[in-house]
């Protein structure tokens, strides 16, 4: 069976650190964690886990993801972020798949998203795919984009039936917060690429981000905790391309 390492990112997330490295203590061939220099506990929480425990500045997530696999040693690897949670069904399902032989390069993982005290069904959050979690090492890359990064994989992609979980937010404020460091990201990310900014997008584009949610992925249906998520991502597209003027004005 091909032996399997598996690697988490964290930057000052010493709330989530312990139940994340506790999901995926004992599995798995590797445990490696990069920190980017955290100001608070991760990395020391990361310690009592692995003594693989790695510091590198952040220059975007494509490139930081790129370099945590380049200090993997095995020739498989499970991405986990430090806000989730690796589930024993999801364990089980991988343990299985290595050891008939995987018929693809690279897995997606379906989420489950928690929100408010509640499992977020609807506003798109479920089974909210990322970039494929499990992969062959020289298969698979991260492109090296700033935030929401997306990849490239030489050989057949799968997806696995057994979810992880992910608590992305603790609360409205850590919401506020985290989305404040995306939202410098994605206009930064905008402006790099040439997008040019319009006065429309300040209003359609928060609406329209708000109706998505609530109204075409019944975001309605996860009461108010999807009520207040919709209202907030709304919110975050506002701030991105008021971040995006603000780059690009002249």
């Amino acid at each position: 069976m091909p032996k399997l390492s598996v690697y988490v990112i964290a930057y000052n997330d010493e709330p989530n650190m312990r139940a994340c490295l506790e999901s995926v203590a004992g599995w798995g061939d590797e445990l490696i964690v990069v920190d980017s220099h955290s100001t608070d506990r991760t990395a020391a929480i990361s310690r009592e886990f692995t003594d693989k425990v790695y510091q590198l500045d952040f220059h975007g997530f494509g490139r930081l993801r790129n370099e945590a696999v380049a200090l993997t040693t095995h020739d498989w690897a499970f991405s986990l972020d430090s806000d989730e949670r690796m589930t024993p069904e999801l364990r089980e399902e991988i343990q299985e798949l290595l050891e008939r032989g995987p018929d693809a390069d690279a897995y997606f993982v379906p989420r489950k998203n928690y929100f408010l005290g509640r499992w977020i069904k609807h506003c798109g959050w479920y089974p909210d795919y990322r970039q494929p979690q499990l992969f062959r090492k020289g298969k698979f890359r991260y492109r090296e984009e700033l935030v929401h990064e997306s990849f490239d994989c030489d050989g057949p992609v799968g997806y696995l039936k057994s979810p992880a979980l992910q608590y992305p937010f603790r609360g409205i404020d850590h919401y506020v917060a985290k989305q404040d460091r995306y939202s410098n990201l994605m206009a930064k990310r905008m402006a790099e690429q040439g997008r040019q900014f319009s006065s429309h997008q300040l209003i359609t584009h928060p609406l329209g981000a708000f109706v998505k949610m609530y109204v075409q992925r019944a975001g309605f249906l996860d009461g108010m905790p999807g009520l207040i998520l919709s209202g907030l991502y709304g919110y975050y597209t506002c701030m991105k391309y008021a971040k995006l003027w603000e780059l690009t004005k002249p």
